[in-house]
């Protein structure tokens, strides 16, 4: 097993930086599309077999350091209850949007070992097979409770943030509601093989310093509290994280993760040796001149030398018109600069 992706994650001594891709697994893959024309999106997610199968494919032709689960931050949404489909045009939409206190008492916890068995049995074929460290994730508490109360993505999320000044009691009631799902739903993972989990929260970059405190952080730090229990480190991602880093670095996580807005630098500065960082070229870097993106590589690589530890990765996810040798190359180039 190549454990250099969890001796970073640790802030122990590794013999280079190592890299995987937030998704990794996806449209700009040729073999990904293949096996995503013979079935919808949420029957790939819940099909194991089909699951594992895309999940591998980055790991063998890219040769990335760490595999991450192939699933959906949404998928234990609809576990609890709403009901979900994905639009070409539009995304993710869920059904009745969650905005009155009938709804939100409406919610279930999931069982995960009986709702969201699928997901683990597809960990479970993976450790059968993978040579390198498998991921799993879950949408982290705040960034889950825009997709219920929106009922899809927002530009404003005007009903989240009304929920929120307006009703906070109830607010609070779908977060730990939420929360205790998510505290379910990663611990399941774990114990079916998982050996690091990401919380992604795509979303809680749009909320102003003081609500981050007050309306997404403690839910944070409950989960990940709730998960370092387990032993295997845990990342935290904010999308659009530069004015809450201070807040951010709270929150327990043994890695956060840098989106491309903010010098990684920086970031180091700010958040100290108490965890290594992840990151954060910028997605659209893919499309550099193979030249000009080791020059980017190497000065993320540079700068993040001063870290606890440091996982190189994208800023955000994988765009899909990339191309598979600029992600290959990239992979390459990151071996190579750090001293593989």
């Amino acid at each position: 097993m190549n454990d250099v992706f969890l001796k970073a994650c640790r802030g122990e001594e590794v013999p280079y930086t190592p890299v995987w891709l937030m998704r990794q697994a996806g449209r700009y893959m040729k073999e990904y599309q293949d096996v995503r024309s013979q079935v919808d999106f949420l029957t790939l997610c819940k099909t194991p077999e089909l699951a594992a199968k895309v999940t591998l494919q980055p790991v063998d032709i890219l040769g990335v350091d760490a595999a991450i689960l192939f699933s959906d931050i949404l998928i234990p949404i609809e576990a609890m209850g709403m009901r979900l489909e994905f639009s070409e045009s539009k995304g993710p939409l869920l059904s009745e949007p969650i905005r009155n206190r009938t709804l939100v008492d409406r919610l279930t916890v999931p069982v995960p070992e009986d709702d969201l068995d699928f997901v683990l049995e597809t960990i479970r074929i993976l450790r059968r097979k993978l040579s390198v460290p498998l991921i799993g994730f879950s949408g982290a508490p705040f960034t889950l409770a825009t997709y219920m109360i929106e009922g899809g993505s927002s530009k404003n999320f005007l009903n989240t943030k009304r929920m929120m000044f307006e009703k906070p009691t109830l607010f609070n009631d779908l977060m730990e509601k939420i929360t205790h799902t998510v505290i379910l739903y990663l611990s399941a993972q774990i114990n079916a093989g998982a050996q690091a989990v990401q919380l992604f929260d795509t979303w809680a970059g749009m909320l102003a310093p003081q609500d981050y405190r007050e309306f997404a952080l403690p839910y944070v730090k409950k989960t990940i509290a709730k998960l370092k229990k387990h032993g295997v480190p845990v990342i935290y991602f904010v999308n659009d994280c530069a004015g809450i880093l201070m807040d951010i670095k709270k929150s327990g996580a043994d890695v956060i993760g840098i989106d491309w807005r903010v010098d990684i630098g920086e970031a180091v500065k700010k958040i100290g040796k108490k965890c290594a960082v992840q990151g954060n070229l910028d997605p659209c870097a893919l499309f550099l001149s193979e030249d000009r993106l080791r020059e980017r590589v190497e000065d993320i690589l540079q700068k993040a030398k001063s870290a606890k530890g440091h996982v190189f990765n994208l800023g955000h996810g994988v765009l899909p018109d990339t191309p598979v040798e600029a992600a290959r190359a990239l992979v390459k180039a990151v071996h190579e600069l750090s001293g593989e």
